[in-house]
């Protein structure tokens, strides 16, 4: 029966999995052009395109590896939990679009006398394989290698016709229900591999580290190649074992190893870890070929209710990594593998968890290199069940007890050698039930080096760790001192609480946000159970595209007209798709900082401290975060800042610090006038494999002498004539009291303003939907009413009640206007009115509108980038330029974003041609925003080519905003960043600018 139809069978006519290894025997890479064909059911293929002989002279060229919904047939499409096909396993839909591929190649000559393997790294969903018209076998498992001997078909020193039939839908279908595109096809390599006689089968590298003694243990098992892998039963059985035995021996130069297979040997070695990922070049020698090794010696254990490498818990500062790229899908190149890398090492990111699937192989190798922990995951998921009530799950099902089991074993086989993969993972999301455990008891009794994880069941039946998804920080804390909610089993209670506690998703990265990483690195800190976690997710999925009009654009669920779709939940990660950090990677960089460095904080009469650190001046604060390593790859750099310019820096003396040890330095500056920061980054000191020199990896930075007081001048009266009220030279409207003209900007407001456009994280599923709350009671079309405009004495006041349609609860306002020749002073008092729901408030400040022209943005506060609340932790104090187009963050789905916090000032203009700007003052700071569209407009926005720019630029300068949360995929906001409305009072300036012309 074909795999494609009611069929539980994973292969026919694969061969037993094995190790990737490197050999010098040869091979041959089939990637390239390709003939293919798309018929939309399986019932309309193509009888006989298998036939060398057969015409496939009108069939298109198309690239392997690719997808084809990315090469013009059919159309990608973004479900996250739900099936897009009804529910009946494992029956596959009618409707099954079905690829067929020929590839013509020639075998070399000097081939004569090998066995030949044909290799797939990847196929979605199930397909069959035929060479020179002799069907080779079946496969599925989409993201898991086949292979097959392709011997008795082949012709040696001719031309030869690979033929290729791939099934978008199968039973498969069933177990990879992944948060991700359905997309088909040869997305990864294939390969010919040429076996010499007496070559190798497998290898198994078991390279073990004794951190008491500094000793390693290395044994390389070396067995012989097997026939194929037939299934049978709850398990599987070899059929025709066709070699002998190898005869091998296992040279490590560099610890002057030579030694037979399978031989014990200890050595002093420098161990493996993430952050000293020590590698030693190793061969297996045969007579036939000659296999290269990198080895790394480590140790993994759960000991003491920890997980340790080499003796030390570990500390996970990890990201979930679904492999994509924005015009090519999961079809990646190793370019795009090694950028994922860097960039993650760059981030200060230490692990990788490979959701949900084993990747490419290749980056597992860059992991080795580079020095990446790695939750290697099987490719399982089955999480649509759930609307079932999980009836029928497969987890719990016998009948695909094999593929289970199938797909394990090739993981596991596949990637056993890496010293980066530090736990298996049996899947996502699939529930619980009897398949699950066998998967974990085979894993466990063919690698015992290495714990199991599994999320979905909190029992950990089948889990050497307690995992979990989106835990709230408060329930985390319960964890990390384990006393969370018992289990009804006490025995599988106690069991629990023994184990270690990762969050192998939290922080969900959708959008702006996530907010509140910094109080869960503090209980990762706080807690020796907790491990640390995995950021959801590294990419957004957004699928490179354009409109009707040529505007390019990253599309999301519904963009390629799926009638069942999970809209832009695809785009939900640290990078943006063409792989620009985003401001949450640059948040998450700085919260999970491997160096903490303090700086003594601020003197209240403005002198700087004379004694407090060992050398005098200030006291700063260096502590080494890092597992294992020392601090003897940095140095550090101290810079001091008078009202955002540069007075004095240099070069800080630190002492070399083991992992875990804190110094205490000086840094001897002298006083100064303004409001002073200093500021001191660990940089890299020498080029590294995955960073220049001088690459920034942690700073600090403290206020050393506060802000002065700011001191108002003495007010000119405001005066009232029958067209405006005027306030030196600055005009308001008579009737209104809206201010009309700074000097000579013409100005529209400002006035109260409570409305943002909800981020993902404001609408999300477990957030509490403060959103749809916001809109629900009015808050995205406030009215005002202007109730008295009176002139004060020196002051105009304006009295006006802010509130929705429909309800009668508001805010009454008052805005007192005040002023000497060239600034106005504005203290605005804010008090609720009426019975306000129990709500949050979006934002509390005031919005305007000024000239279009003023484009050019300097400030000096908080930056460079965008911070909130609860997302503050990368922005500095200082003082920065940027365009109002620059200042926008271009989210896949507009949303409320650009905020910069703490701003003392800011002044836009046009950038010097003698036109007027704006400045505008903090009483003491603000949040600040501008931006080219109004927040109506972003609101309504679904793709950032929506944003049209206005004739006006729209500011707004915020008390404060309602925090981020993570609340799209996770927790809301945490209390302490919810913007309750209550009282409230602020105050800012603002004055007309005449650069020179």
């Amino acid at each position: 029966m074909p795999l494609f139809a009611d069929d539980f069978i994973p292969s026919t006519g694969a061969l037993p999995p094995r190790a990737r290894f490197a050999s010098d025997a040869p091979s041959l890479s089939l990637n390239g052009e390709w003939r293919f064909h798309l018929v939309p059911d399986v019932a309309s293929g193509t009888e006989g395109f298998w036939e060398p002989g057969f015409d496939d002279g009108t069939w298109k060229r198309f690239p392997v590896p690719s997808h084809w919904q990315l090469e013009g047939f059919g159309a990608p499409a973004y479900t996250n939990v739900v099936y897009p096909f009804p529910i009946d396993p494992p029956h596959p839909p009618e409707e099954n679009p079905t690829g067929e591929y020929r590839h013509t190649f020639t075998v070399p000559a000097d081939w004569d006398g090998h066995r030949l393997v044909l290799r797939f790294d990847g196929v979605d969903s199930a397909y069959t394989v035929w060479l020179n018209g002799v069907e080779l076998g079946s496969a599925t498992g989409s993201r898991l290698p086949a292979e097959f001997d392709a011997t008795p078909a082949a012709r040696v020193g001719a031309e030869n016709v690979l033929a290729v039939r791939v099934h978008q839908w199968s039973a498969a279908s069933y177990l990879e229900d992944q948060d991700m595109w359905w997309l088909s096809g040869i997305f990864r390599d294939v390969t010919l591999l040429a076996r010499p006689a007496g070559a190798v089968g497998d290898v198994t590298v078991h390279a073990d580290y004794e951190h008491t003694t500094g000793q390693g243990r290395l044994r390389i098992d070396v067995t012989a190649a097997v026939g194929v892998l037939q299934s049978e039963g709850d398990g599987a059985r070899l059929a025709g074992r066709n070699s002998e035995s190898v005869e091998a021996r296992v040279v490590v130069p560099e610890l002057g190893i030579d030694v037979a297979a399978g031989e014990d040997v200890v050595v002093g070695v420098e161990p493996w870890t993430a952050e000293t990922p020590r590698l030693y070049e190793g061969q297996v020698v045969t007579p036939a070929e000659l296999i290269s090794l990198r080895i790394g010696f480590r140790r993994v254990v759960i000991e003491d209710g920890m997980l340790k490498v080499n003796g030390r818990r570990i500390l996970f500062r990890g990201v979930n990594r679904h492999e994509f790229h924005p015009d090519r899908g999961r079809a990646l190149t190793e370019q795009d593998m090694l950028d994922d890398v860097l960039l993650m090492k760059r981030h200060n990111i230490n692990a990788v968890r490979t959701s949900h699937y084993p990747p490419h192989p290749r980056f597992l190798e860059l992991c080795d290199e580079y020095g990446l922990y790695v939750i290697d995951e099987c490719d399982i998921e089955t999480h649509g069940f759930v609307f079932e009530g999980w009836r029928n799950n497969p987890s719990d099902d016998e009948r695909w007890r094999d593929a289970y089991l199938d797909r394990m074993r090739r993981m596991v086989q596949r990637d056993k050698n890496h010293a980066s993969v530090v736990m298996w993972s049996l899947g996502n999301e699939s529930g619980t039930g009897a398949n699950l455990i066998a998967m974990y008891e085979w894993a466990k009794a063919h690698d015992a080096s290495r714990p199991v994880h599994y999320e979905g069941d909190w029992s950990t039946v089948c889990s050497d760790v307690y995992s979990r998804m989106y835990a709230g920080h408060a329930e985390v804390g319960e964890i990390g001192r384990r006393e969370e909610k018992p289990l009804d089993d006490a025995v599988q209670d106690a069991a629990r609480r023994g184990k270690p506690f990762i969050l192998c998703e939290y922080g969900h990265a959708m959008g702006n946000g996530p907010g509140g990483l910094a109080e869960y690195q503090e209980l990762f800190e706080t807690y020796e159970r907790c491990q640390g976690g995995f950021i959801w997710e590294w990419i957004d999925h957004g699928i490179r595209t354009r409109d009707d009009s040529g505007r390019e654009f990253f599309g999301y669920g519904g963009d390629f007209g799926e009638p069942l779709h999970d809209g832009n939940f695809i785009a939900d990660g640290l990078v943006f798709p063409d792989r620009t950090p985003s401001p949450g990677l640059i948040e998450y960089k700085k919260v999970i900082e491997p160096l903490r460095i303090t700086v003594d904080g601020a003197v209240s009469d403005g002198r700087l401290p004379s004694s407090g650190s060992p050398d005098g001046g200030v006291k700063v604060t260096v502590s080494n975060l890092h597992d294992f390593a020392d601090t003897s790859t940095f140095s550090y750099r101290w810079q001091l800042e008078q009202d955002g310019i540069e007075v004095a820096s240099g070069e800080l003396d630190v002492p070399v610090l083991a992992a875990g040890e804190s110094a205490d330095v000086g840094v001897p500056v002298s006083s100064t006038a303004g409001e002073t920061w200093l500021t001191v980054t660990a940089l890299l000191a020498a080029e590294t494999a995955w960073a220049p020199a001088g690459h920034e990896v942690a700073w600090g930075q403290g206020c050393v002498v506060p802000r002065p007081e700011p001191r108002r001048m003495a007010h000119v009266p405001a005066t009232v004539d029958e067209s405006a009220i005027r306030i030196g030279t600055s005009r308001f409207h008579r009737h209104t009291g809206r201010l009309l003209r700074l000097g000579e900007v013409e100005v529209d407001g400002p006035r109260l303003d409570v409305w943002r456009a909800p981020t993902d994280n404001d609408t999300g599923q477990h957030s509490g939907e403060p959103a749809a709350s916001w809109r629900k009671y009015g808050l995205h079309r406030m009215r005002h009413r202007t109730d008295e405009v009176d002139v004060d004495g020196d002051a105009l006041v304006v009295r006006t009640r802010v509130a929705p349609a429909a309800w009668s609860f508001g805010l009454l306002v008052t805005y007192r206007w005040t002023g000497d020749d060239d600034t106005l002073h504005l203290d605005v008092e804010v008090t609720p009115d009426g019975p306000w729901p129990d709500i949050p408030l979006p934002r509390l400040g005031l919005g305007m509108a000024l000239p279009a022209g003023l484009t050019q943005v300097t400030w000096y506060g908080g930056g460079p980038g965008e911070a909130y609340p609860d997302t503050r932790q990368a922005v500095r104090v200082g003082r920065y330029m940027s365009t109002v187009d620059a200042l926008q963050t271009p989210y896949v789905y507009p949303q409320e974003n650009g905020h910069r916090i703490d701003v003392r000032w800011a002044e836009l203009t046009t950038g010097g041609d003698g036109v007027p700007g704006v400045r505008f003052l903090g009483e003491p700071v603000f949040g600040f925003t501008a931006r080219r569209w109004t927040s109506e407009d972003l609101d309504v926005a679904r793709h950032p080519h929506d944003l049209l720019a206005r004739d006006r630029v729209y500011v707004n300068l915020d008390v404060v905003q309602h925090g981020i949360g993570s609340g799209s995929c996770g927790p809301g906001t945490l209390p302490g960043y919810v913007l309750t409305p209550g009282p409230a009072r602020f105050a800012v300036a603002m004055r007309a600018v005449n650069p020179p012309r």
